[in-house]
Order: C-alpha cells, then structure tokens, then sequence
C-alpha cells in the first residue's frame, strides 16, 4: 500500500504539471499573426499583437515557476525532506500541536521564499514592461510581512485549533473541524472588507456626484439597499482596474478601484455595477459560500477516511503517522478530485455571471456594459479567443466574445 501511495504523489504532480503546459499550448493554436474578424471593433492590430505577446510572456513565467515547484516538491518526496521538516519539528515541543504549526510554519516560509523571485519578476519586469505595475519595492516587501502576520495572528490559531480538534476528538474530528472552518468563513465574508483590506489598501468612501447618484439610482430601482461605496486604491499595485461586491445584510458594500474611473464613462461603471447587484440579487455570492462550505465538508470527511492510515507519512518516508504529514500526502492525492470540484465549480461560475449580465441588461444597459467589458479587457490585455479547453478547464468567468454575444 506504501509503494501505490508513493507512485501516486509522484505521478499526480507530474500529470497536472503537463496537463497544465499542454493546455498553454492549445491556447497559443489560437493566436493568429491577422486581427481575428470576431475582434475587429474591439480592438487595433497593435493591442491585439500586445495581448499575444503579453500572454506569451505569462506563459513563460508559469512554465518556470511550475517547473521549480514541481521539482521541489518531487524532491522533497523522493528525499524524504517532509520526513526531515517533522523531526526537526518534533525536535521544539513535544505538543503535537505545535509541532504540526512549525512543521506548516517551516514549508510556508520556504514555500515564500522560493517564489518571491518569479512574484518579483512578475511584479516589476513582465508587469512594468506592459505599463501595469506602480508597485514600489517598499510595496511589496510589506505585503509579504503583512502576508505572513495574518498567517501567524489568524491562520495559525485556527490551523491550531483544528489539529486540536484531530487528535481530540477521533474519528468524528472531521464534524467539528468542518464547524469551525463554517464559522471562520462566515466571519471573513461578513468582515473581510473592514478588517482584511485595510492591511493593504486604503477605502474611502465614494463622495456626493453624478457617479454616486447614478448608483443610488440604480440600487433603488432594483431593490438593492445599499449606502457603503467605497473607492479603494487599487492605482497603488497596478494600472488594471476592477470592482467587486463583498458582504452580506448591512455589511455589504460595493468597492471601485480607482483606477475604474480612468478607464470608463460614469454610465460604464453603473452598467459594471448593474452586474455586481445581479450577482447579489440572485443569490451567487451565497450560493458560492455555500458550495464552498460542502466541498470543505467533502475533503474533511475524506482525509478522517484515511487519516489514520500509516501509508501516508510512510510514504512521505516516516515511520510514525502524524496529522500534518498525514495532510500533506492527502492534499496531493486530493488534486483529482480538487480538479473535478473545480471544473463543476468553474461552470456553476460561468453560468452566474452570464446571470449576472442578463440582470445588467434587463435593468440598466446592454449596450453600456458591452462598451464596458471591451474597454477593460483590451486595457488589461487580456486573452480575448483563449481555446475551448483551457475555458473549460480554468475560467470562472466567459470569454469576452461569449459574454458580447449573450448581451447582444
């Protein structure tokens, strides 16, 4: 049993590293040296030949960074490197429990430090060369330790608690588990915007104008009850723009990127925000939690399956089962049916925001969050005829000319 665990966290990484570089290859067959008659009106030869350039450019960057993990990880595997993290682990407490925190607390530091230089490379060559990056290294040195303090000051009591709960509570460890991490995800969807995001950006809220009354507008003639618009600055990473929708009850509240209204017309934005409140009135941004609460539930309720089971750490390479050890392992094994939960995850998602566009045009403008969509996907450059496959396999939102072609 030891051998087939250990043939399958070698072979599970391999297969989804080519997989992944197989379907970067079925979109590079789409790409064409002539503007694609289907973009003709949305964009010019020059962003056309950009947006190729800029995805080839990303394509790259993925291949090496993917590469490097994949052989980090085959390493620590072959080597018995997990093996070696649990001793020296072990070596700081005799508590399992913290054990099982330095053992996390070890991979992730070097899990970081490993990819900082390929976040760096992004951030400041591949983003500067295409005019998107306003990232200071100040910036981003503190978005790592910030990164890293809520790690230590929330994930590491939760992550705690439920290693305290494995080895307290036995075979039913997976109910509890499952409560708690319900709880914690409530909670971060009620006060993310208010305790999360201002670590990192600043919000104001959105002053008296023509932009805000056009919104407040919009919210009543929907029956969408809002008074928290907030602009956040998002110029202060990146030239890209963007807006979302976080919060339920009286914690909602809609965030624009400031850079959103350099890019579109007031109408485009309302027209964007039509789309959000759809998202809202139909229910998506519960039915996602939802959907996330049961496919946690999934994966807890498998790994207490095999929790117990001494051919995880052993294949890993120790002699001794352990919570942490016994995660890793499953968390590899786990990839397949991670990929299925995503592909059906991935469609529900589509679907929402074909949704979401069809609430846009029956209450505001068609016309308008079509000018919208094409603005901000020719700005960021984005890969407007990715290959059939790679949508099914990756995106959570329809390519651009599928969202056109519903909305016309």
């Amino acid at each position: 049993m030891t051998n087939f665990v250990y043939f399958l966290l070698i072979l599970i990484p391999v297969s989804g590293f080519a997989i992944e570089r197989y379907l970067d290859y079925l979109n590079t067959t789409m790409w064409s040296d002539k503007l694609p008659d289907k973009l003709k009106g949305i964009c010019d030869e020059k962003e056309y030949s950009n947006s190729q350039r800029y995805q080839k450019d990303n394509n790259q960057l993925s291949f090496w960074s993917s590469l490097m993990n994949l052989a980090v990880i085959l390493i620590m595997i072959i080597a018995g490197g997990f093996a070696l993290i649990d001793s020296a682990a072990s070596s700081f407490s005799s508590s399992k429990v913290i054990t099982a925190l330095i053992f996390f607390g070890i991979l992730g530091f070097a899990s970081d430090l490993i990819n900082v230089p390929f976040s760096y490379y992004d951030t400041f060559i591949l983003e500067n060369r295409y005019g998107f990056n306003t990232t200071t290294l100040k910036t981003f040195i503190t978005d790592h330790f910030k990164s890293w303090l809520l790690a230590i000051l929330i994930g590491a009591p939760v992550f705690g608690l439920i290693t305290w709960i494995y080895y307290s509570s036995g075979k039913n460890f997976w109910l509890y588990a499952w409560g708690v991490i319900t709880l914690f995800s409530i909670f971060i969807s009620f006060f993310y915007s208010e305790i999360i995001v201002p670590l990192f950006n600043k919000q104001t809220p959105l002053p008296e104008g023509a932009l805000r009354e056009k919104i407040e507008i919009l919210a009543g003639k929907t029956g969408f009850r809002l008074k928290n618009i907030f602009i956040i600055d998002g110029s202060k990473r990146s030239t890209k723009a963007n807006a979302y929708f976080s919060g339920f009850g009286q914690k909602k509240r809609i965030v624009l990127y400031d850079t959103l209204q350099d890019e579109l017309t007031d109408d485009e934005i309302v027209a964007v925000l039509a789309h959000e409140i759809g998202h809202y009135r139909k229910k998506h941004v519960l039915l996602s939690l939802v959907i996330s609460v049961i496919l946690t539930g999934l994966m807890l309720f498998l790994f207490a399956l095999v929790a117990g089971s001494k051919a995880l750490p052993e294949a890993l390479g120790s002699k001794e089962a352990s919570f942490h050890l016994g995660l890793v392992a499953f968390g590899i094994l786990y990839t397949p049916l991670a990929l299925l939960t995503g592909l059906i995850s991935n469609y529900i998602s589509r679907k929402n925001e074909f949704s979401a566009d069809h609430f846009a045009r029956e209450n505001f403008n068609p016309e308008l969050l079509a000018s919208a969509l094409k603005k901000l996907a020719v700005k960021s450059l984005s890969n407007m005829m990715p290959h059939p496959a790679y949508v099914f396999f990756h995106y959570s939102h329809p390519p651009l000319l599928s969202r056109l072609e519903k909305l016309e």
